[in-house]
């Protein structure tokens, strides 16, 4: 039976392997994972679709998220954490010890740390992907400063939008919000604050049909009417997507208590509904949703198993 294994391999669960090795609990990482979609995810989560990260604190010249993924990665090896690349597609967390399934193994272990993290909601058109992170961006608060003095589109009603938005003007010249309907979904104060705007304005009864550009980065949007179906072009440096996060807890519904969003429920800073089972990073917090605090919280929960491990010790539940 091991005594801790990590589901995910972004800054939460490579924080919790590097503090969990180092306590010589040998633990065991699963980087792969299911997203809302059902496909398997990229080990790393997503730091791995991220080009320059500029606010991890160490890196005063800024690093590419794969990089600093690796980096991560290898300090954990360094002090002895095994890396498996397969999803665990099955868990059983109903007593001690606890049960995760990857293919047809059954692995026992006494305590989990999920880090599965969250996805960001993406329009779906060829694009989108195909101009990721060379004009198109899920994190304003990660790429923003990279638009300074540009003009971007903002993609979305609720208040993660407005919020955007606002942030985004501290660096560019316009920012324009793009809404399918003709109000938006957000609360009032936050309706109010980024319509204030002088920097900002909105594009009223529309969604982006094409994101356009000239095989470099972007360099405007097709608008396509949601009341007439018109089609017309606008140019922009820049898209954001402010249409929402679903955070990777399929495989955990009906196993632990999770919000009605689908986000892990925390009891205390890093516990959850079953016992021995932990979560940190995205896939508990919608707020925050940074790799900085998304590794605090990795840390968090392997001080966490650690002394879980220790009471189990100490109650003969597992050998020292």
């Amino acid at each position: 039976m091991h005594k801790v294994v990590i589901i995910g391999s972004g800054p939460a669960g490579l924080t919790a392997a590097i503090y969990t090795a180092r306590a010589d609990l040998q633990p065991i990482v699963f980087e792969g994972g299911f997203i809302p979609t059902g496909e398997l995810m990229t080990p790393g989560g997503q730091l791995m679709i991220t080009t320059e990260v500029e606010n991890f604190p160490g890196f005063p010249e800024g690093v590419t998220g794969p990089e600093l993924v690796e980096r991560c990665r290898k300090q954990a090896q360094r002090f002895g954490s095994h890396h498996r690349e397969e999803a665990v597609e099955d868990v059983d967390f109903s007593g001690f010890p606890l049960k995760l399934r990857v293919g047809d193994e059954w692995i026992e272990t006494a305590t989990v740390i999920i880090a599965t993290g969250a996805s960001a909601r993406w329009l779906g058109i060829p694009s989108e992907q195909a101009y990721m992170n060379r004009g198109v961006s899920a994190c304003a608060t990660c790429d923003g400063a990279f638009f300074r003095d540009k003009e971007v589109m903002v993609v979305g009603g609720g208040d993660s939008a407005m919020e955007e938005a606002n942030f985004l003007t501290r660096f560019c010249s316009k920012v324009t919000l793009i809404h399918r309907r003709d109000a938006f979904r957000a609360s009032k104060i936050m309706v109010e604050r980024a319509l204030a705007n002088p920097k900002i304005d909105v594009e009223w009864n529309c969604a982006i049909d094409e994101i356009l550009g000239d095989g470099r980065t972007v360099t405007g949007v097709r608008l396509k009417s949601t009341v007439d179906g018109s089609l017309r072009e606008r140019a922009a440096q820049g898209v954001f997507l402010a249409i929402g996060h679903s955070p990777n807890t399929q495989i955990f519904k009906g196993h632990i208590d999770l919000h009605p969003n689908g986000y892990v429920k925390l009891y205390g800073l890093t516990g959850t509904s079953a016992p021995g089972v932990l979560a940190a990073g995205d896939v508990a917090d919608s707020r925050y949703r940074q790799a900085i605090s998304a590794a605090g919280m990795g840390c968090m929960a392997a001080l966490d198993a650690e002394k879980l491990i220790e009471t189990y010790e100490s109650e003969g539940k597992l050998s020292h």
